[in-house]
């Protein structure tokens, strides 16, 4: 699909992806549950929404045939990884969509969660590569990570797995936020038009590609993306088993004139343990047993593979439940 068309059917894609198509009127007892995602303009809210709608297709109440599961679903927006993983950790969120290195951080008490150890942490499956993504605004003579010295960069809100993540890549290359001439905490629906009004130079975001904030910088103001391919970043991969290098094609954005390397994480969706067995396998068996119509709610989902969705980025123990449909289909 190319991103024009994509970024004009959005609005209605979001609103179908939040529809349910049921008769209100059954009688079955109801369990409802909350995924937490993201920003509104961002990938994961768009999982969590398309996760939903797997669940509420495969729903038998107020039709002649499907699953009598009862489970209703909703995925608001959040403030992304780090805030999802804190939501569970305390019962309010049921699900969220992470990134694998939260994940596994939060899995192993490190980094963030050192002496936060979530220990009811639990996998339920991978979905899409998140390249981590530096916009530059036209004219600013940026072209790598050196250039970004002394610039003014929004390194993305509190809670945020962008924020994490970028915090991460100021260690690998040994230095603060005090590199930057000044930061800015934006969330991500907000960084696009403040890099468009010329009040940052710069920002970093880790999201799936296409991404309708990134192609409004592309395509509204000319902003570009960099590489990352330093020593720096290469090590960073090879140390932690959690990141991967990636590539953003050529092409993908209007101002994408050349293959952008960079490194990436997995997006996934974790639970807890407390989560009941049963919900967690209608999760996984509404989404599975619909994968080809999962996969046309957004271009990032169109190459999804099934065991790599249960290999790769997982760092946390698999729910039970989780495995349960996994062993059924003889995919463990």
């Amino acid at each position: 699909m190319r991103m024009t068309a994509f970024l004009k059917s959005l609005p209605l894609m979001l609103l179908v992806l939040v529809g349910t198509g049921l008769d209100s009127s059954y009688s079955a007892e109801k369990t409802f549950i909350t995924i937490g995602t993201g920003g509104p303009t961002g990938v994961y809210f768009v999982v969590g929404n398309a996760i939903c709608r797997m669940v509420h297709k495969e729903a038998a109440e107020g039709r002649k045939t499907g699953r009598k599961h009862g489970i209703r679903c909703a995925a608001p927006s959040t403030g992304g990884s780090i805030y999802n993983i804190n939501q569970m950790s305390t019962g309010e969120l049921d699900f969220g969509v992470v990134q694998s290195d939260w994940q596994y951080h939060a899995a192993n008490g490190t980094s963030l969660f050192e002496g936060k150890k979530f220990d009811k942490l639990r996998a339920v499956f991978s979905v899409h590569a998140e390249p981590f993504q530096i916009l530059v605004g036209q004219g600013k003579d940026i072209s790598n990570w050196q250039d970004l010295k002394g610039k003014r960069v929004n390194i993305g809100n509190p809670g945020s797995g962008q924020r994490g993540t970028f915090e991460v890549l100021l260690g690998a290359y040994g230095v603060d936020k005090s590199y930057f001439g000044q930061t800015t905490e934006l969330t991500s629906t907000e960084q696009s038009r403040a890099l468009c009004d010329g009040n940052i130079d710069a920002y970093g975001y880790t999201v799936g590609v296409p991404n309708a904030g990134v192609a409004q910088a592309a395509d509204g103001c000319g902003a570009s993306i960099i590489s990352l391919d330093g020593d720096e970043v290469k090590m960073l991969v090879d140390e932690n088993p959690f990141y991967t290098m990636a590539t953003i094609r050529e092409g993908v954005y209007s101002t994408t004139e050349r293959d952008i390397t960079t490194f990436a994480v997995m997006a996934t969706l974790v639970t807890s343990a407390d989560t009941p067995d049963d919900v967690v396998y209608e999760v996984v068996r509404a989404v599975f047993e619909n994968l080809d119509d999962f996969r046309r709610l957004h271009p990032a989902f169109a190459e999804l593979d099934p065991q790599d969705m249960i290999t790769k980025g997982i760092s946390a123990r698999f729910h039970p439940g989780a495995i349960k449909y996994f062993q059924e289909k003889g995919m463990m």
